[in-house]
């Protein structure tokens, strides 16, 4: 089954961010309405202006006509059947014998023309210039231009300004939620709009106001459930403890391993929960020292009591808590061999502690979305030999971040399961480089 292909991004990251997103939004709109209103004024203040020559010209022509027809003669801007009067003006003042105007050019000018049809078939026309007029209009578009450029500018200066103090507190409620979701339940937004009443609540501070209210709920429904966990837990170590000894007092059977069997195992889950309660708390506080990581691998290796392959690719010294680190990859060995197949193999490379099984693999649920209490691993061939609580992977993970180390989940391309526990860089370390050996650890060995 193929992978679908990731459409290529035509526009760089930041164009999807609402303040882009609104710098063009009002850019546009200025525009916009920029261009409506240029477009109004410019036609309104031109037909004004050519209604104004068309007067002034065809009251000149009153004056020419009353001269022509007195013999006097004509103006400067007057004449008989000029050569250059536009042929449309010309044909319909002889073909209709009326008065009529049009805006042409004359000599590289624009001139505005009054025609009047005399005795003979002749037009006596009048041509007054227009140069004054039209250079006036040109100003007016130049300054309607300028004006609508400022506009344009304090307008979108003043939008981004508005929109930026929103998007800033809708970053600061990201970055909350961000941190509610990495476990820091103590993060609240506390929007100054929405924690005065009488302050009128825009949607930014309705988003903040409700995520402050979810983190309050969750944080007060967790605590609850960890004091529960952990007095549940406690109360129960006193009867498992009777129990447990009344079992050892029990004649020796199957029957009777199979009693110590299970009050072991309630033990066991009884000090899981206990401290996964602690975890979640964050009561729990790493001891660091110095320890070499190869042979503190092999040693929690050896305390499983399974047999494991263990390969120290590049030794170094780490800074870290040496009971804490045992916890964690006794925790990964053990859930390798109760969910996976042989071999197991623990890989000590810098600061990389790699677990590798060759079974089925994880579930998809956990590389998604990590280890979780009480789900454990199932499925696959081996799907009766796949029991237990679904503990070991939690509390792994957690002492991992009580150490400041990263613990990954995958699976191999080839099969089985990869679980990467990445430690931080101590500030005293000093590595030495081995060359890379074997070693096995067995039951039998122990």
């Amino acid at each position: 089954m193929r992978t679908p292909r990731s459409q290529p991004r035509l526009l760089p990251a930041w164009t999807a961010t609402l303040y882009w997103k609104s710098a063009v939004f009002i850019t546009l709109m200025c525009c916009l309405l920029a261009v409506v209103l240029a477009i109004l004024v410019h036609v309104l203040v031109d037909r004004q202006t050519q209604a104004r020559a068309r007067s002034t010209a065809l009251a000149e022509l009153d004056r020419t006509v009353t001269a022509y027809g007195a013999g006097e003669p004509l103006g400067r801007d007057a004449a008989v059947d000029p050569p250059d009067l536009p042929a449309a003006l010309r044909e319909m003042t002889v073909k209709r014998e009326e008065r009529g105007t049009q805006l042409a050019d004359h000599d590289g000018h624009p001139t505005m023309w009054a025609t009047a049809p005399v005795a003979g078939g002749k037009v006596l026309a009048v041509g007054l210039d227009y140069s004054n007029q039209a250079a006036a209009l040109r100003g007016l578009d130049q300054a309607i231009t300028g004006s609508s450029a400022a506009a344009i500018g304090i307008t979108l200066g003043a939008g981004l300004i508005s929109v930026s103090r929103i998007t800033r507190r809708l970053h600061r409620t990201a970055q909350v939620a961000r941190r509610i979701s990495t476990g820091d339940l103590d993060a609240r937004v506390n929007d100054p709009r929405a924690l005065n009443p009488d302050r009128a609540n825009d949607e930014a501070a309705a988003v903040a106001a409700a995520l402050d209210a979810m983190a309050a709920s969750l944080q007060t429904k967790l605590h609850g459930e960890q004091r529960f966990t952990a007095d549940v837990s406690h109360e129960l170590r006193t009867p498992l403890a009777g129990l447990h000894a009344a079992a050892e007092l029990l004649p020796p059977g199957r029957p009777t391993d199979m009693v110590r069997n299970r009050v072991q195992a309630l033990r066991q889950l009884t000090e899981d929960l206990l401290e996964i309660s602690r975890l979640d708390a964050q009561a729990e506080r790493a001891d660091l020292d110095v320890h070499p990581l190869g042979p503190l691998a092999e040693r929690a290796v050896r305390a499983t009591g399974t047999t494991t392959e263990v390969r120290v690719v590049r030794d170094v010294c780490v800074e870290t808590d040496r009971r804490r680190l045992e916890r964690v990859l006794g925790n990964l060995v053990a859930n390798a061999h109760k969910h996976g197949r042989a071999p197991v193999t623990v890989t000590v490379d810098d600061h990389v502690i790699t677990v590798r099984d060759h079974g089925d693999g994880y579930p998809s649920y956990l590389l998604d979305q990590g280890p979780q209490r009480f789900r454990s691993q199932s499925g696959g061939a081996e799907a009766g030999k796949r029991t237990g609580h679904g503990l070991g992977l939690t509390i792994a993970t957690g002492q991992a971040h009580v150490l400041g180390a990263t613990l990954h989940f995958s699976n191999a391309p080839d099969g089985g399961a990869i679980a990467e526990l990445r430690l931080p860089a101590g500030p005293d370390e000093r590595p030495e480089t081995t060359s890379p050996k074997k070693e096995e650890h067995g039951s039998g060995d122990d």
